[in-house]
């Protein structure tokens, strides 16, 4: 994943608009389907960075550290890390995390409907 430049004037242009647009903003942190389907699993409850690389096999290892950090950040995904040998990282979500259930679940019957009138 190509982070953009903080100079650059597409980063200029996507901050602009996520200050004056929530939808913006709130596409800019679960946008892309890695996050949305990290949730996803996430919403089960507890996952280590392990399981979550096998539910997803088609990630690699990096993508899956910056989507988890990404969400981390926006306070999305919490990180918990037991002193233990070897150490144990967990992730889950955060309340504000959780609360994007009904919207990726809205997300997924649109797609699916969408997906089923394209195919026809």
């Amino acid at each position: 994943m190509s982070k953009i430049k903080e100079t650059s004037t597409n980063f200029a242009n996507k901050q602009a608009l996520a200050d004056e647009c929530p939808e913006a903003y709130a596409a800019n942190i679960i946008g892309g389907q890695w996050a949305l389907v990290i949730c996803s699993w996430l919403f089960n409850g507890k996952l280590r960075f392990g399981e979550l690389r096998k539910l997803l096999p088609n990630i690699t290892e990096r993508m899956l550290t910056l989507q988890l950090r990404k969400l981390e950040e926006h306070k999305i995904v919490k990180r918990t890390v037991y002193a233990e040998v070897p150490p144990r990282v967990e992730y889950e979500l955060t309340a504000i995390g959780y609360e994007l259930k009904p919207i990726i679940k809205q997300l997924e019957e649109w797609g699916a409907k969408h997906k089923a009138q394209n195919i026809n």
